[in-house]
């Protein structure tokens, strides 16, 4: 009788036993798994330059491993599938000449293109693992950032009469951001000085005396950034000469010279007044002085 009482009690010792030794089993690494680790999960790339997505592994087996990389899209895209550094079928025509697999599963890209921007999945398994190590790295691909130049309507203003924009401009570059500078300093978002959301373009409102100053800016994405030449803005108190243009010659305002009327040229030789000043009335005579190569075109007014 005591016998068939002890038999539960016994049978619930043997269990923990067994579940003991299987933990212990498991966290002893006896239950075999690929153990991935990713130094960095973030790579950025120049367009045309290389990546390499780092990774590596750890397993109790001494089989070669099988490594597959993916690039998340809407559906993913295999990108390498290799046995060790043995690439298994045939890559896609964007891969090809472009690929290289290392034996702790690393993947080096050549010549980068802006299309291989994305995240990328990597899996690594081995025949006697029962569970594959996994892993993900992020690259970004940017083109390099031309020179800026600073574009500009005028680089002479009227003060108070004008505002004035100036466009951070360039020919090359990605996801990029930008900075203004005042006489070295840099210029934020004042009362006057408005920068658009994206900081490419900073507008001066109002123009004064104090704004006459060398001004630039810097432009920068993940893979540099690049410094525009200064230019400098010129700020007038008084009315700045304009072009006009007359018969298709550009020409500057008029000019009014005051000239004494020759007494040979006057027919009237009586005046109702007498007066000396009003025998002789002045002629003006104006000048327009032309910008392109020739005789000045006169024109003369008499006032009597």
């Amino acid at each position: 009788m005591k016998s068939e009482k002890d038999a539960p009690f016994k049978a619930k010792i043997i269990f923990q036993i067994l579940l003991f030794v299987s933990v212990g089993f498991f966290y002893s690494g006896e239950v075999s798994a690929v153990n991935m680790t990713v130094p960095n999960s973030l790579i950025r790339g120049s367009a045309g330059g290389e990546a390499v997505l780092s990774v590596c592994y750890s397993s109790f087996s001494l089989d070669l491993p099988v490594i597959k990389w993916q690039l998340r899209r809407e559906k993913s895209i295999t990108v390498v599938q290799s046995i060790g550094t043995e690439i298994i079928g045939t890559l896609r025509p964007e891969y090809r000449d472009r690929i290289l697999v290392f034996e702790n599963g690393t993947l080096l890209l050549h010549n980068l293109r802006l299309s291989d921007d994305g995240k990328y999945d990597v899996e690594i398994s081995i025949t006697d693992d029962t569970f594959p190590g996994e892993g993900s790295i992020t690259l970004t691909v940017d083109e390099p950032i031309s020179r800026p130049y600073i574009d500009m309507e005028s680089t002479s203003v009227l003060e108070l009469s004008e505002n004035i924009i100036l466009n951070c401009s360039h020919d090359n570059g990605t996801r990029t951001t930008y900075r203004w500078f005042k006489g070295g300093k840099p210029q934020t978002n004042e009362t006057r000085f408005v920068l658009s959301p994206d900081q490419k373009l900073l507008t001066i409102r109002r123009v004064l005396m104090a704004d006459d100053d060398i001004y630039s800016c810097a432009v920068e994405n993940p893979v540099g950034n690049m410094t525009s030449l200064p230019i400098r803005l010129t700020v007038y108190t008084d009315v700045i000469p304009r072009l006009t243009e007359h018969n298709g010659i550009n020409a500057v305002t008029s000019l009014y010279i005051l000239q004494q009327k020759d007494p040979s040229m006057d027919d009237s030789s009586s005046n109702s007044i007498g007066s000396p000043e009003l025998d002789n009335p002045p002629c003006y005579t104006s000048y327009t002085s032309s910008l392109t190569p020739g005789s000045p075109a006169c024109s003369s007014h008499k006032y009597t």
